[in-house]
C-alpha cells in the first residue's frame, strides 16, 4: 500500500478518529459474502445515508445519486471492492475511484455527460451522497487481507482527496495562461428536512473547473476543489494542502485564489476582512469548535488576528449586473477585552482592526467559510506571495424547493444557475479591465447585522 506523502499525511490521525456511529443496517449482498460489515461504526455524515424527508420516501442521499446516474458508479466500486485482495490494489482503486468520482460529477455539470440521470446537471448534491456512499463502504469493507487501522484511513484518505478534486488541480505550464485556484464546500445543515439542503458554492466548483475563462488580457484557466465542512479537516490542513500545492509550484502558480461559501440573502458579498476566531457553530459531524484558529503545522504564517483581501473588490463591483447585488463587506468584530477574548458582546465596525485588537468574526462570520478565507491567505502572505490576488466570495442564499417534499424545482434550478453564472461574471471582471464604481459598505445593515445575519445559512 503506498505510504501517504508528507501533504497529506497528517490526515491520517483524522480519518482513524473521525466520531463514527454503529448503525444497523440491512445486510446487502456483499454482506452477506462478508465483504461489508454493516455493525462497523460510521460517521455522522454517513449516517445520514438512510434520513428521509420528514413527509417520507426514499432516503434522500441515495435518491439523489441515482437521479444523477452515480450509483452505477457506486456499484462499480463497491464490485470491485469486493474482488480486491491486496493492499496496493485496494489503493489503486481508492484513487482512481475518487478521481473518478470528481471528474464524472464536473463533466456531468458542465454538459459532458448527458447519458447520466435525469436530475440538473448543475446539482451539487449527488456528488456529495455519493462520496458518503463509497466512504461507508470503505470503513466497513471487510477484506481477504489484513488491513488495520492506519492502512484504512489511507485509503480513505486516497478516495477523499480524489474525490474533492485536490488531485485534480494543477494547473498545465505556459506563459500566456492565467489561472485561478477557488474553492467551494459541501452542503451544511443537514439534519431534519434540511437533508435537501444544496451549496451553490459546491455548484460553482464543479461548473468552474478545468474552465477556460476569457479576458481582455487573455485566457485565464480556472481550477477548482471542494471543502468539507468539517473543523477536524481543517485542523488537519486541508486548505492548505489544496492552496499550498499550488502556491509551491512557482512554473504554474495561480494569480488569484478564490475561497467560495455560501452567504446571505439576495447578494454577492466581497469578504474585506477575515478574522482568527471560530465562533462554535456545529459541522457536519455535529462537532461545535470554538477558540481561536490554529496554526497550520508545516507552514509559514503570520499570527494576524485580521487578514485583508487582496482581490480586486472595484472590478467586481464594476462587473455587468446580473440576478443578484454585488456588495463589499467591511464589517468585522473584536472582542471588548483583549485580554479575554471569547467573554463579553463582541464589537462590530466598518473601519479596520486596530493593533492589539482580537478577532471575534471576520466579515464573512466565524464559521469554516471565514477560516477557509482565513488560512489561505495566511498561507499566501506567509510565503511571501503578495503579489497574488486572494480573498473571498459569498454567494447568495440558493433557498430549497417550494415543495417541502420536493427535491428540485425549476425555480431552485434557475437560481443556481444565475449564481453560477454571476460568479463567472465576477471573475471575469476581476481577471480584467479598470472599474470606476466606488466600494462601499452594505448599505441599510449595521455591522454587526452584516456579519451576523442569517444565522444557520452563512457558511
Amino acid at each position: 500500500m503506498k505510504t501517504p506523502g508528507k501533504r497529506w499525511g497528517a490526515f491520517l490521525p483524522l480519518l482513524i478518529a473521525l466520531p463514527v456511529l454503529a448503525v444497523p443496517g440491512v445486510a446487502r449482498a456483499e454482506s452477506a459474502r462478508g465483504c461489508f460489515d454493516d455493525s462497523a461504526a460510521i460517521t455522522v455524515e454517513e449516517k445520514r445515508l438512510t434520513a428521509t424527508m420528514p413527509s417520507g420516501g426514499p432516503a434522500v442521499g441515495p435518491e439523489l445519486v441515482r437521479l444523477a446516474g452515480f450509483d452505477k458508479l457506486v456499484s462499480d466500486f463497491t464490485t470491485r471492492l469486493c474482488a480486491t485482495k491486496t493492499g496496493p490494489r485496494a489503493e489503486k482503486l481508492a484513487e482512481t475511484a475518487g478521481d473518478g468520482l470528481w471528474r464524472t460529477a464536473v463533466d456531468r455539470a458542465q454538459g459532458r455527460r448527458p447519458d447520466l440521470g435525469s436530475i440538473d446537471k448543475a446539482d451539487d448534491r449527488p456528488l456529495y451522497w455519493a462520496r458518503l456512499q463509497m466512504s461507508k463502504a470503505l470503513r466497513q469493507w471487510t477484506p481477504r487481507f489484513s488491513l488495520p487501522a492506519p492502512a484504512r484511513a489511507g485509503l480513505l484518505k486516497t478516495f477523499d482527496v480524489g474525490a474533492r478534486g485536490l488531485d485534480d488541480s494543477r494547473f498545465p505550464l505556459g506563459p500566456k495562461l492565467r489561472r485561478v485556484l477557488v474553492s467551494g464546500f459541501d452542503p451544511f445543515t443537514l439534519n431534519g428536512a434540511g437533508v435537501r439542503i444544496a451549496n451553490p458554492s459546491g455548484a460553482a466548483a464543479l461548473h468552474l473547473d478545468g474552465k477556460v475563462i476569457q479576458t481582455p488580457n487573455g485566457p485565464a484557466q480556472v481550477q477548482a476543489v471542494s471543502f468539507p465542512v468539517v473543523w477536524s479537516y481543517f485542523d488537519a490542513g486541508i486548505v492548505e494542502a489544496a492552496y499550498g500545492k499550488a502556491f509551491k509550484d512557482r512554473f504554474r502558480r495561480p494569480e488569484l485564489i478564490m475561497t467560495i461559501s455560501q452567504g446571505r440573502p439576495g447578494r454577492f458579498d466581497i469578504e474585506r476582512w477575515a478574522g482568527a476566531w471560530r465562533g462554535g457553530s456545529p459541522d457536519n459531524l455535529d462537532e461545535p469548535v470554538r477558540g481561536p484558529v490554529p496554526p497550520a503545522t508545516g507552514w509559514p504564517q503570520p499570527a494576524d488576528q485580521f487578514i485583508e483581501t487582496t482581490l480586486p473588490y472595484e472590478k467586481m463591483l464594476a462587473a455587468p449586473a446580473g440576478a443578484y447585488q454585488v456588495l463589499y463587506n467591511q464589517a468585522f468584530c473584536v472582542w471588548p477585552d483583549s485580554t479575554k477574548p471569547g467573554t463579553g458582546t463582541a464589537v462590530c465596525r466598518t473601519d479596520a482592526p486596530q493593533p492589539g485588537e482580537i478577532a471575534a468574526s471576520g466579515g464573512g462570520g466565524n464559521y469554516l467559510s471565514n477560516e477557509s478565507m482565513y488560512r489561505s491567505n495566511r498561507l499566501r502572505t506567509g510565503l511571501g506571495l503578495t503579489g497574488i490576488a486572494g480573498g473571498h466570495l459569498h454567494t447568495p442564499v440558493l433557498g430549497t424547493p417550494t415543495d417541502p417534499a420536493a427535491l428540485t424545482d425549476a425555480d431552485f434550478e434557475a437560481r443556481r444557475a444565475a449564481i453560477s453564472s454571476q460568479i463567472v461574471t465576477l471573475l471575469t471582471a476581476a481577471l480584467g479591465g479598470s472599474a470606476s464604481k466606488p466600494a462601499t459598505p452594505a448599505p441599510g445593515a449595521s455591522a454587526r447585522d452584516d456579519v451576523l445575519a442569517t444565522p444557520g445559512t452563512t457558511l
